[in-house]
């Protein structure tokens, strides 16, 4: 965090020198001395101070400048920091302003110019107000700030893509919080969400997804043309094969469409993970794999997505979106799968504006006091309902059949035993409603063919997923959902293939995860599959 500033605002060259002179020599360890020779360039200033997040502790006002007093100047500082120590520098005839600016600005002091001597005129009215201002500032939040509102569903889209990049970020609702309305203000009144970076660089006023990755860092761009192996996913799949390769010495590159993580970086508690008996979050396993993968060399382009992909033996060539091409000896195919879209009434209209797929990690602080459902069976779907409980009026899982089919039984006891969770089997969800956000759902009880309607304000479903294949077709052989099929599965494999199960119909590509045909879908096995993804990998560049 910078020094808190000290804020000094004079029209006359000669008195704001000796403030700004006698302020640096007593506080200049501590502070920062900031001038101003005008209320207008100091209102700027504090608006790009509220822009960065830096703390302001007092502000030094003379009372008569052209266009702007001293007190109409800090009339309008109060909104940008509430909580600076006010001082209004005046001359003897305008002690009767400064009283009734006592009154008008909540004014903490007034001098008398002139201040000397400083020791015995004005360090000790500063220090005492600065001793006050310390004894309650609270450091601001020194990461990415978000402005919008809560159910904008571009809100929702920033603040779940920095949520599964791991990117810690604070949300300011403009409709409850005066902070945001203020820095907004202070911006020209830009489209929502505004994103706000901790550098003091411009803001970004509803950024797609590639802008904010420029912004956060993160590599868009292969380092080289040539790869040994390239990875297309970052699940848990894609992220082993690329420990595994990159410690083994291939040259590594693997390309994430979204967020490193995949499906699995969104899950809100893991807890039959081997090795963490407390479980963790999906984005904390993410954020330990990508560092590992890393630190053995792999490089990891993200947001950028694979497009295509063609032979040219003995090179295999990805081409990415933009346009780009990067040349390898080996694919491992670790995309993954993504939520099933909700086929009723009002769900595509209310999307990421009370209904989200696999974001109950974004939206679960914002779910206080109200009443929530998540659709379906499965362990994501228990997961998110443990992780909302806590924060929600009541949870409601709705499930087509007894969660004993599908769900694994730690979660069906966890949930048994949290009261604020109720669970309904045996229905579905036939529509939803409201104008501009979730208000209502209707419900079908499926043996009787009843329907009920029940409040909501947010809807959570995980309802089954789809493979990310279609950027393969007519490359590789896939079954009748778009799954990879590989080894002897693979009606067009080369012999060799049967040695090889993982490999896909085109030599020297290989599948791994929940995208394969006949995968597990669990975690662990993905893992495994991409760790052993890459020793057929070895046996297939052996064969070059």
């Amino acid at each position: 965090m910078e020094k808190p500033a000290l804020v000094a605002v004079d029209d006359d060259p000669g008195v704001l020198a000796a403030v700004a002179r006698d302020l640096r020599r007593e506080y200049g360890r501590d502070y920062r001395i900031l001038q101003a020779s005008s209320g207008q360039e100091a209102l700027a200033a504090l608006a790009e101070l509220k822009l960065r997040g830096e703390p302001v502790a007092l502000l030094l006002v003379d009372q008569r400048m052209p266009g702007m007093t001293g007190v109409e100047m800090l009339a309008k500082a109060v909104g940008l920091f509430p909580d600076a120590r006010r001082v209004l520098l005046t001359a003897y005839a305008d002690t009767q302003a400064a009283i009734r600016a006592i009154n008008e600005v909540k004014l903490d002091h007034y001098l008398l110019k002139p201040w000397d001597p400083p020791e015995e005129k004005l360090f000790p009215v500063i220090s005492d107000l600065l001793d006050g201002w310390r004894s309650s500032f609270t450091p601001p939040f020194e990461g990415v700030r978000v402005l919008g509102h809560r159910l904008s569903p571009e809100s929702h889209r920033v603040r779940d893509y920095l949520t599964r990049n791991l990117i810690p970020y604070r949300f300011l609702d403009v409709e409850r919080s005066e902070e945001a309305r203020k820095l907004v203000e202070a911006t020209g009144e830009p489209k929502l969400p505004l994103v706000v970076f901790p550098d003091g660089g411009p803001p970004l006023s509803c950024p797609a997804g590639p802008e904010l990755a420029e912004r956060l860092g993160f590599q868009a761009r292969p380092g080289r043309p040539f790869y040994d192996l390239v990875i297309v996913g970052a699940g848990p799949a894609g992220l082993a094969a690329a420990v595994y390769g990159a410690s083994e010495g291939l040259k590594t590159l693997v390309v994430e469409a979204e967020a490193p993580g995949g499906q699995a970086g969104t899950s809100s508690r893991i807890e039959n993970y081997l090795g963490f008996h407390a479980g963790l979050t999906g984005g904390e396993l993410a954020r330990r794999a990508v560092a590992q993968a890393i630190r053995f060399g792999a490089e990891i382009l993200h947001p950028v997505r694979a497009v295509g992909l063609r032979r040219e033996d003995p090179y295999r060539i990805v081409t990415l979106s933009g346009g780009a091409e990067v040349s390898c000896h080996a694919v491992v195919v670790a995309t993954g799968v993504a939520y099933r879209r909700l086929d009723v009434p009002g769900a595509e209209r209310l999307e990421n504006a009370g209904i989200y797929y696999g974001a109950a990690i974004s939206e679960a602080i914002e779910c206080g006091d109200r009443d929530v459902f998540v659709v379906g069976g499965g362990n994501s779907a228990g997961q998110a309902a443990m992780y909302l409980a806590p924060h929600a009026r009541s949870t409601t899982i709705l499930a087509r059949s007894p969660l004993a089919k599908t769900m694994s039984r730690y979660l069906i006891d966890q949930i048994a035993a949290t009261e604020r969770i109720r669970v309904l089997s045996g229905v579905t969800v036939s529509e939803v409603m409201g104008a501009s956000s979730l208000e209502a759902i209707r419900v079908r009880r499926q043996e009787a063919g009843e329907e009920e309607v029940f409040p909501a304000s947010s809807l959570f479903i995980f309802i089954g997923a789809h493979p990310h294949t279609e950027w393969l077709r007519d490359v590789v052989e896939r079954d009748a959902q778009g799954f990879i099929v590989s080894g002897t599965d693979a009606r067009t494999a080369a012999p060799v293939a049967a040695a090889r199960w993982l490999e896909t119909s085109v030599p020297g590509v290989f599948v791994a995860g929940d995208v394969r045909h006949g995968s597990v879908k669990r975690i662990a096995s993905a893992v495994g599959e991409g760790s052993m993804a890459v020793q057929f990998v070895h046996q297939y560049l052996a064969e070059l």
